[in-house]
């Protein structure tokens, strides 16, 4: 005879207790604890009847890895370059791919957009937020005329799974999984059960039919993908999509990728018509630079296989606190305190008593270290208010002793700095050997200290 037990759930991690507490053990969450109901005993459960059915094509017996016979697939592309960028050359057959993002940021208008590329392949919008009046209505602004696209106002993941089967689309989109819910669960929609398994569901269709799944997925107040960490395993593509609603521009950055890297990312801008391709960003972070002023270096940063140039910008002003502030935007605030020490120790720049802020201009994160040499000469032109030369690019790693270090790619950052007009490139004297002969009008100088940059640029 089954037996119905009664567990508390974490909807934060996931993390199972026996009867409610306040905080939970795992991650520390408080208030995360909701009741869920579960059958044990009594022979196989539904549950698990539902997933055996599901495998029950799938072959349980040992295969040798040479025996496998592999198939080369040929993405799918959207026609939005940027999107097909992120995914690392276009959309996978048999893929889930999970796309997330504050909410009002663009993901549903980014999956719209995408249907109006797929021509000729038939597309399953599954809504459980929208109605089809409202869907339509949404598609008509964006200028969308797809008679292969069909509309499903749902949230019971068997109906969804039912109307996949017998419709066997060309892509799927689900908007979004916290909507969804799977009836023998006993728990609300959006909660860690629910949303575990029916993105289980939607994952063992995708690798059963070879139809890609789109996955839209709320965020919380933090940032994270809303539901438990497992639902980032369970997908093989994790799409962020960043930026603030108040701003024009969209990063969509690839945070996990099973067919590509994880590297890349995609510049949108959202206007009336839905998002448009940047293909350009570098001179989109550049376009608002003014020239003359203290406090503004120029850098070129890698993301994946692309060259952008930012802007870094820097106040330093006399602190009224008896503890200065180090406020940073856009970059490790751990990296920028240890810049501040190497230019206060090694260069002699009394910044102790100083409050500090450092802003990438655009609203992109970078986490690389080759921004460090541009940001310290921002710092030490503010400081001293001195204008950096407008026509310079400064590229390098900064070490505890003062050193500039080498960094990758030195050729494709000088020649996308090249392009933009800048005559001045200032570089990591280790990196002299990789970067070829340019045209007389352009100054390179290696370096190999902080001081050496001092004297170049301020």
């Amino acid at each position: 005879m089954s037996k119905t037990r009664t567990n508390f759930v974490c909807q934060t991690c996931g993390y199972i207790s026996p009867r409610w507490i306040g905080k939970c053990a795992e991650c520390g969450t408080w208030n995360s604890f909701v009741e869920e109901k579960t059958t044990i005993g009594g022979g196989e459960s539904e549950k698990a009847k539902g997933v055996r059915s599901l495998n029950a094509a799938a072959s349980s017996k040992p295969v040798r890895l040479s025996e496998i016979a592999i198939n080369v697939e040929e993405r799918i592309t959207t026609g939005i370059a940027e999107f097909d960028r992120t995914l690392g050359g276009g959309i996978m057959p048999g893929s889930i791919v999970l796309v997330g993002g504050d909410p009002g940021i663009g993901k549903s208008t980014l999956m719209m957009q995408m249907v109006r590329g797929l021509l000729g392949s038939t597309t399953l919008y599954v809504s459980g937020e929208e109605s089809a009046r409202q869907l339509k209505s949404r598609a008509e602004r964006l200028g969308l005329i797809n008679d292969n696209l069909y509309i499903l106002s749902e949230t019971n993941v068997e109906t969804v799974l039912d109307a996949i089967r017998n419709m066997t689309p060309d892509i799927v989109i689900v908007d979004s999984i916290q909507t969804m819910y799977r009836p023998m669960i006993e728990s609300a929609p959006g909660s860690v059960s629910q949303v575990r398994e029916c993105t289980a569901l939607l994952m063992q269709v995708a690798k059963m039919t070879g139809i890609p799944v789109f996955v839209i997925g709320h965020v919380t107040k933090e940032g994270a993908i809303a539901g438990p960490k497992v639902l980032e395993h369970i997908v093989d593509t994790v799409l962020q999509f960043e930026g603030e609603r108040t701003h024009a521009y969209r990063i969509l950055r690839a945070a996990k990728n099973r067919y590509g890297s994880t590297n890349e990312i995609g510049v949108f801008s959202m206007t009336s018509k839905g998002l448009e391709e940047v293909p350009n960003p570098s001179a989109v972070f550049l376009s608002e630079r003014q020239y003359g002023s203290s406090g503004s270096a120029v850098t070129s940063v890698m993301e994946g296989t692309r060259p952008v140039m930012l802007e870094i910008q820097a106040l330093v002003t006399n602190s009224s606190y008896s503890y200065p502030q180090r406020t940073v935007t856009g970059y490790d605030p751990k990296r920028v305190a240890l810049l501040l020490a190497v230019l206060e120790k090694r260069l002699g720049a009394k910044l102790s008593h100083s409050d500090v802020f450092i802003n990438i201009a655009g609203g992109l994160f970078i986490d690389e270290p080759a921004a460090d040499l541009a940001i310290a000469m921002a710092v030490l032109s503010n400081h001293a208010d001195i204008p950096v030369d407008s026509t310079a690019c400064l590229i390098g790693e900064v070490g505890l002793g003062g050193e500039v270090r080498a960094v990758p790619l030195a050729e494709l950052r000088i020649a996308e700095a090249i392009k933009l007009g800048f005559e001045h490139i200032v570089f990591p004297k280790a990196n002299l050997k990789s970067v070829p002969k340019v045209v007389d009008k352009i100054r390179l100088s290696p370096v190999d200290h902080l001081k050496d940059v001092k004297n170049l640029v301020l």
